[in-house]
C-alpha cells in the first residue's frame, strides 16, 4: 500500500495530516533490525538510528473541509452497519 500514492494522499486527506514514506518501506523488519542491533551494541543509541532514517516521500491534505466531513461521516455509517455482521 505504501507505494499507492493515490492511496496516500488520500489518507492524508481524510486524517488530515502530513503523510511519510520512509525510504525503507519494510519498518517491521527493520524495526526489527535496529533492536537486534541495539541489543548487540552494533549502535550505540537511539539517534544512531535516527541518522538512517529517510524520507522518502510526503503528502500534504489537500483536501476542502466539506468533502473531508462528508466522506467521514460515510466511513463512520459503514461501521456502525457492520456492527451485527458477527454474533
Amino acid at each position: 500500500m505504501v507505494y499507492n500514492d493515490l492511496l496516500m494522499q488520500f489518507q492524508a486527506d481524510l486524517l488530515n495530516v502530513p503523510v511519510v514514506r520512509p525510504k525503507v518501506a519494510e519498518t517491521t523488519a527493520l524495526g526489527a533490525a535496529y533492536a537486534a542491533g541495539l541489543a548487540v551494541s552494533f549502535w550505540d543509541n537511539l539517534d544512531d538510528l535516527r541518522s538512517n532514517w529517510q524520507v522518502d516521500h510526503t503528502w500534504q491534505p489537500q483536501m476542502p473541509e466539506s468533502l473531508r466531513n462528508s466522506l467521514f461521516q460515510g466511513w463512520l455509517k459503514a461501521v456502525e452497519r457492520s456492527f451485527d455482521w458477527v454474533e
